[in-house]
């Protein structure tokens, strides 16, 4: 058998991926009301004709209090779904990349400022909310506790992702990625530093997975036929709090119930943790996830340059790489590590005279409905 590389393709359930290059959901805090504007058509058309295998789009709030920050991006009304089908429908025009959409509620962490202007908590006199949490317990000291979350809250909120996922199958995305990581709702409900419930979505860990287990069977209900994934946070880097154990065993949990993939990443929920990043740091959390639970894995966390992303596809250490802040950095990312590593990847080929003299032959068609190559 021979042995994956990052340039190999890989399923995802009734999807294929051309390679293992996943564009990671990323908060561009520009949406007006929930709905993607002008700078989502340039970013996301950008990013679609980058060559990866697939393209997430960023943490997706499922009702409006969900939101990160008030210009988070939303699926929870007409309006929302309706302006991100007129961006969907321009960048489709000119790229077959899978695209999928990673559902989101905040929790304790909404109603922020955007990062540029502080990040801090916008109180509702300044156009912020109250958010609400599974626990009256603030994530900063000397924040107003949120709101705690009453079961009659927590149904609505599960058929607020439901309904979000059934906007998303209108639209006609490739795949849904629930955010249960970096300290929002659903990691939230987790981790015993956040949730200090003493009903039966607290304390022991069977638990704690419930309301997170309990959303996912809710949208794969509505979602049967595409994939279905989750990102995590492995740990929360402090004594005491969520970590590997656990996740191991919400994997294996997820397994059971048929999930797609799982994307490991770490952290986000207390400021209390203590990490210190490097290269790679985050994918052997990925590889005991994998190894226990048999998901099909996405390694994370300062993954810069095509050997270093080879290499772990190679190892068994991931079945994917997610890419974020690097693809930002260099939009063109796949290109150039294809080019390294000997591989193709699809390309415009209104793009195909950019490969410079003597480089590998890269580029392979990318136009909806046509089939010629370059190579």
């Amino acid at each position: 058998m021979t042995t994956p590389t990052l340039f190999t393709p890989l399923h995802l359930g009734s999807l294929q991926l051309d390679n293992r290059i996943v564009i990671s959901p990323m908060c561009q805090y520009s949406a007006q009301d929930g709905s993607a504007s002008s700078w989502h058509r340039t970013h996301l058309g950008n990013l679609s004709l980058s060559g990866a295998g697939m393209l997430l789009l960023e943490a997706t709030a499922v009702e409006a209090i969900g939101r990160i920050t008030p210009g988070c991006l939303g699926l929870y009304s007409d309006d929302n779904e309706g302006a991100l089908g007129q961006v969907l429908e321009e960048v489709r025009a000119w790229s077959n990349i899978p695209i999928g959409v990673q559902l989101n509620h905040a929790g304790r962490k909404a109603s922020c400022q955007v990062p540029w202007k502080g990040g801090m908590l916008l109180h509702p006199q300044e156009g912020g909310w109250v958010p609400a949490a599974p626990s009256a317990v603030a994530p900063h000291n000397g924040d107003p506790a949120p709101h705690a979350l009453t079961h009659a809250d927590m149904a609505r909120i599960r058929s607020c992702f439901v309904s979000s996922a059934q906007r998303a199958k209108r639209l006609g995305l490739d795949a849904i990625q629930l955010h249960g990581a970096h300290g929002y709702l659903m990691h939230q409900f987790l981790s015993p530093i956040s949730n200090q419930r003493d009903d039966l979505y607290g304390g022991s860990l069977e638990n704690r997975l419930r309301y997170p287990l309990e959303i996912y069977d809710a949208v794969r209900q509505v979602w049967p036929d595409k994939p279905l994934g989750i990102r995590v946070s492995a740990t929360d880097w402090v004594d005491g709090g969520w970590d590997l154990d656990q996740t191991v065993a919400l994997a294996q949990a997820l397994k059971g119930k048929g999930c797609d993939w799982i994307d490991v990443s770490t952290g986000g929920l207390s400021p209390q943790q203590k990490i210190s990043p490097h290269p790679s740091f985050q994918v052997p959390f990925a590889q005991r996830v994998r190894k226990a639970s048999g998901l099909t894995t996405g390694g994370v966390g300062l993954i810069t340059s095509a050997r270093q992303a080879d290499d772990i596809i190679r190892s068994g250490q991931a079945d994917m790489i997610s890419i974020a802040r690097a693809i930002l950095w260099d939009p063109r990312w796949p290109w150039h590590a294809a080019e390294e590593l000997g591989a193709q990847v699809t390309a415009a080929p209104q793009y195909w005279r950019s490969l410079p003299h003597g480089a590998h032959p890269v580029f392979r068609d990318e136009i909806p409905g046509q089939g010629q190559s370059n190579s």
